[in-house]
């Protein structure tokens, strides 16, 4: 058992947001905590400046680079969890060739990712939200007609946990679900359609991404597929920003092939004050906070440092 004091880098911002009630634990475990204020990312340059005094690093989406993860290496870093599930910043070869331990905290999310995408489905189909913004700053009284959600077809690509779950809640308002996964497998008893990307998306009242960014996946809304989608199609991503490309669903928005779309990632995080998506009144913007919620915050970060502290060789 390690006898020196640790070091520990924490990054994610929905940790950092509840640090105070895992305080005591770093402690216990006699581990010095570093607890930056992270908005979304630290830089490279920040990360590199900090983690060669670290011994481990709870990582969120920083940029957890070769190049990172060689200035921790050179320093006292030893190990590196992943908090959630996302692991496409994270540069698993490089850290696993610098002999840095290495994980994720996969299957965690699935129910608190799918309850947002779900909201998100039922804003888009009764613009709620655009109700709320409307009556709040113009002090209107607005009734748009929307539709219903019994009956209309939901293309959802991804069936991992979070695709899972999604399709669970996409079944329960009787919807139809055609899933787009070539390596899940769906469970005997759900009534889910399976087929080949892209076809039958056509079908497609609402295209819900809840895949991993890879890639395959990279793109996968592209100005290609506008071709193919259905006429007022809404479109939402819990997944990751770069699966849609921005210019395409931009266009799309803008000719109404896309009715609106309700994005909780984006390919550039926070979203800039220049985006053009910034001016359609009935889309719906996230903060990639899908996965916030305190229950699964707490239930992950225990895991998170389960596994850190395991790595250490440290009690706590």
């Amino acid at each position: 058992m390690s006898t020196s004091k640790a070091t520990v880098l924490v990054t994610c911002p929905p940790m950092l947001g509840m640090i105070d009630n895992f305080r005591p634990r770093f402690a216990e475990a006699g581990i010095d905590l570093v607890a930056p204020n992270v908005v979304q990312i630290m830089t490279e340059d920040e990360l590199c400046d900090f983690l060669p005094d670290m011994d481990g690093w709870i990582i969120g989406d920083d940029p957890a680079t070769a190049r990172v993860l060689e200035a921790g290496q050179v320093g006292k870093l030893r190990a590196c969890v992943k908090w959630g599930v996302g692991v496409d910043n994270v540069d698993f070869n490089a850290a696993k060739n610098l002999g840095l331990e290495i994980t994720n905290t996969p299957g965690v999310f699935g129910k608190e990712v799918a309850d947002v995408a779900m909201n998100y489905v039922s804003g888009l189909a009764r613009q709620t939200f655009m109700i709320d913004r409307e009556i709040r700053t113009q002090n209107a009284w607005p009734k748009p007609s929307g539709i219903s959600l019994a009956g209309k077809t939901v293309a959802l690509v991804g069936l991992g946990d979070i695709g899972m779950e999604t399709a669970k809640r996409l079944l329960a308002a009787d919807m139809k679900v055609i899933a787009y996964d070539p390596f899940a497998k769906t469970p005997a008893g759900m009534s889910i359609q399976r087929a080949e990307w892209p076809s039958r998306v056509a079908e497609a009242d609402f295209l819900v991404f809840t895949c991993p960014l890879t890639n395959d996946t990279r793109h996968m809304f592209n100005a290609e597929l506008l071709n193919h989608l259905k006429a007022g199609v809404r479109v939402v991503n819990v997944s990751r920003g770069p699966v849609i490309d921005e210019s395409a669903l931009i266009k799309g928005l803008n000719d109404q092939t896309v009715h609106s779309a309700a994005l909780d990632v984006f390919e550039i995080e926070p979203l800039p004050d220049n985006s053009p998506l910034r001016s359609f009144d009935r889309c719906i913007f996230g903060s990639h906070n899908g996965s916030n919620s305190s229950d699964a915050v707490a239930r992950v970060s225990e895991t998170a440092m389960d596994l850190l502290f395991g790595f250490l060789e440290i009690k706590g």
